[in-house]
């Protein structure tokens, strides 16, 4: 049972639920070196059309500027993002991965794919279909 963080037994139950998944994802993913929040930011620079701007990373992974440079910083130091001069903004950066990023950035999202499909495979295809409409209606009364 959820320990009650809440005055909703069911929102605990999310939370636990998320929380535990983030947990499984992340001991598979340190396994290989690497982390849930450095595969969040190479997941965001391998899908952009372009280079980001450290801020616009910060805003889409929907963490602080500061946690943001912290892991662009360790990734860096391991070689997997650089920095180059914004071309319009001489007092800005621009982050792209390298192509060691590339390669890591692929091996953690086999790993993150295998781990979820592990976490989630006591459900059938319609449960997994039920429980995402379920989902899908509380998020359009939260927004």
């Amino acid at each position: 049972m959820a320990v009650q963080g809440s005055s909703d037994i069911l929102i605990d139950e999310l939370y636990e639920t998320t929380n535990g998944l983030r947990q499984f994802v992340e001991a598979r993913l340190r396994e290989k070196g690497a982390s849930v929040a450095r595969l969040r930011a190479l997941r965001m620079l391998a899908r952009a059309e372009r280079p980001l701007r450290m801020r616009d990373l910060s805003d889409l992974a929907g963490i602080a500027a500061r946690t943001a440079t912290s892991i662009v910083d360790s990734l860096e130091r391991d070689g997997l993002v650089e920095r180059v001069r914004h071309p319009h903004d001489r007092r800005s950066f621009l982050l792209r991965l390298t192509p060691e990023g590339e390669r890591c950035h692929r091996e953690a999202e086999e790993i993150d794919r295998l781990a979820l499909a592990e976490a989630t495979a006591a459900l059938d295809t319609q449960e997994r279909e039920q429980l995402r409409t379920l989902l899908a209606r509380i998020r359009r009364h939260t927004t």
